[in-house]
């Protein structure tokens, strides 16, 4: 083995176990690249081949690289939608939901899941921030879930697995990160998730029917209620219009190409605080916690983006890529085994990693070799962003596990969470096989929208 795949070894396999340090993962990647990339130019200087990495004007480079990411239009609107999603959190919109739902579909079995699950793909289509629904869902559906029997495994289950589809459903942080790493058209990843991010909402659905009918006291039937109103079906379907109209406006200006990704989210946070507003939610008090969380959110995201940049570049300058593409094309598989691989790889890496460290540091590396395979982009971040949505529900790094145990009742522990969120990974699983099978599944929007795909 040469010289320079010994040092791209020991590269990953250092990083790979100062994660369980305990140490902020940006400076870890930062710190960890430079420190290596002085060893490699210290060989070098020794007469021992270290690949592309030649000297140090090389590592100007990343300074250029930092900048780049720093004046990415596109990334400004990453900002904008953790505004809205927060703002909109605060809104007071997610409360009249619940309230209004409940009285609709609580009286069926298993009718409060469907209501927190319903509510989750409106929220997820309107914030995109998986710990507000999380928190939110937990604080607002949890407590009338246990006074109704359900049981402790399938109500944190639920809203676990509900709060989750915020990182698929777009507007989503998740695919505009995809889109600027490999540069194709945000508005194409939003067109080819709308349909599986839906789909895995109503899998989520199927799954609480089915426990309903063959485990009735995981989901017992509600007792005898007067029948329902009119009234109060109108009065669910006024308590959503406000969301699927901040839904209509930002998707509805992408996909019409009336905006930019980046118009939009500035449209989005516009339409958030304006419901704040008229919900009597809006105070100096909310704008500055909404603005504060908003600066830690973005600052957090773009310290790991930095730090995956320099990470990115000298893992290259090693020859980080070369090694990857080798070993992956020299797999016993075509490129259908390659992609599976790929799949599974970020799936383990999902117990142990945060999303946004597999888009930043896997997705670069990867990227090219599914290129050279011929596969649809589009198609592939697609799938890949349905598998990186286990990563919240996958111990022992889940965050939407520390989100719930954060804010449920005492009565709920670990192990009810831990329990109640398999078989929801199991059908997270199962929409990636879907979406594996039957490509149009993505593909189509995209096609019949814009005639693009990737």
């Amino acid at each position: 083995m040469p010289v320079y795949e010994i040092i791209v070894v020991i590269f990953m396999a250092t990083f790979i176990g100062s994660l369980f340090t305990g140490y902020p993962v940006a400076w870890l990647l930062g710190g960890l690249s430079l420190l290596f990339a002085a060893g490699g130019l210290a060989l070098n200087g020794l007469g021992v081949d270290t690949f592309l990495l030649t000297g140090w004007p090389k590592l100007g480079a990343i300074i250029d690289r930092v900048d780049a990411i720093m004046s990415n239009w596109v990334l400004v609107s990453l900002p904008m939608f953790i505004y809205m999603g927060l703002m909109l959190d605060n809104s007071g919109v997610a409360e009249k939901m619940m309230t209004n739902m409940v009285r609709v579909f609580g009286r069926l079995r298993g009718g409060l899941a469907i209501t927190v699950i319903l509510i989750g793909i409106l929220l997820a289509a309107s914030t995109g921030i998986v710990g507000a629904s999380v928190v939110l869902l937990a604080t607002l559906a949890i407590p009338i879930m246990l006074q109704a029997n359900y049981s402790k495994t399938l109500s944190s289950g639920v809203v676990a697995a509900a709060g989750t589809l915020g990182i698929l459903v777009p507007p989503s942080i998740m695919l505009v990160l995809m889109a600027d790493q490999i540069s194709i058209s945000v508005g194409d990843l939003f067109m080819g998730a709308l349909i599986p991010g839906v789909m895995l909402g109503l899998l989520f659905m199927l799954y609480v029917i089915l426990v309903g009918l063959f485990n009735p006291k995981a989901a017992p039937p509600p007792p005898k209620a007067p029948p329902l109103t009119g009234r109060e079906i109108w009065g669910a379907v006024l308590a959503t219009v406000p969301t699927a109209g901040l839904i209509l406006a930002v998707l509805g200006a992408i996909f019409m190409g009336i905006a930019t990704p980046t118009e939009a989210s500035g449209i989005g946070a516009f339409g958030a605080t304006l419901l704040a507003l008229f919900n009597r939610r809006l105070s100096l008090k909310v704008i500055r916690q909404v603005g504060i969380e908003t600066t830690l959110t973005t600052c957090f995201i773009f310290g790991i983006f930095i730090g995956a940049t320099i990470f990115a570049f000298i893992l290259r300058s090693l020859g980080g890529d070369e090694l990857i593409a080798h070993a992956l094309k020299g797999l016993p598989f075509g490129p259908t085994g390659i992609v599976i691989f790929i799949l599974f790889v970020a799936f383990i890496a999902g117990f142990f990693l945060d999303w946004l460290e597999i888009v930043l540091i896997i997705l670069p590396l990867v990227a090219p070799v599914i290129k050279d395979l011929g596969i649809n982009m589009v198609w592939f971040l697609v799938v890949l962003a349905v598998m990186l949505q286990t990563s919240f529900l996958t111990p022992p790094v889940g965050f939407s596990l520390f989100y719930l145990k954060g804010v449920v009742p005492k009565e709920i522990t670990t192990r009810h969470i831990y329990l109640g969120v398999i078989p929801f990974v199991i059908v997270q699983l199962l929409a990636v096989a879907a979406c594996f099978v039957w490509p149009d599944l993505v593909l189509w929007l995209p096609a019949k929208m814009y005639g693009s795909g990737g």
